[in-house]
């Protein structure tokens, strides 16, 4: 089966999953917005793409759960939506930090800085930290991650940058 394919499935199952259907025509509802292409970009200036997401074949295959961005070491981090800080520490030799948002989504920011404290809130658009180095992304980009009840997706479904699939029919009818 084609990895697209396998990807489409598996974010209609994460749908379903979730309890809520797709909607009819964006990608699956943000907390706290009115549709998903409402979450926040959490850096400003130019939207350039290092790597893109890369669904594994399997929970444990290799991919790449999430996008790196363009954002030099130095860059402001704004929380996409608004959350509880979950999580923020070095892990392996790389700053990060993790927000926990409404409708079992969370975020994972790194390398990032930050002053923030687990517990602390955040609304949309709140300075969460600032890119460092580290980690796996090449300096000058940030990565994120999205999970969604446990489940890893592409992140720029949230940000409204990924256009809907379309299947279409592999052959005549008969």
């Amino acid at each position: 089966m084609h990895p697209f394919l396998k990807f489409s499935l598996l974010l209609f199952a994460v749908l379903l999953w979730s309890g809520s259907a797709p909607p009819a025509a964006s990608a699956p509802a943000a907390p706290g917005a009115a549709d998903a292409g409402d979450w926040l970009w959490p850096v400003d200036g130019r939207r350039e793409i290092v790597a893109a997401y890369r669904a594994p074949a399997h929970e444990y295959g290799a991919g790449h759960r999430g996008v790196d961005i363009a954002a030099p070491i130095g860059t402001t981090v704004r929380a996409p939506a608004s959350g509880i800080v979950a999580f923020r520490g070095t892990v392996v030799d790389r700053p990060l930090i993790t927000i926990a948002h409404e409708g079992g989504f969370v975020t994972t920011f790194e390398p990032v800085l930050s002053e923030l404290a687990v517990g602390d809130g955040v609304e949309a658009g709140d300075i969460v930290g600032t890119v460092d180095r580290g980690g796996h992304t090449p300096p000058g980009a940030l990565h994120i991650g999205v999970r969604l009840h446990g489940a890893y997706i592409n992140p720029m479904l949230l940000f409204g940058e990924v256009q809907r699939a379309v299947l279409l029919p592999c052959c005549d009818p008969p």
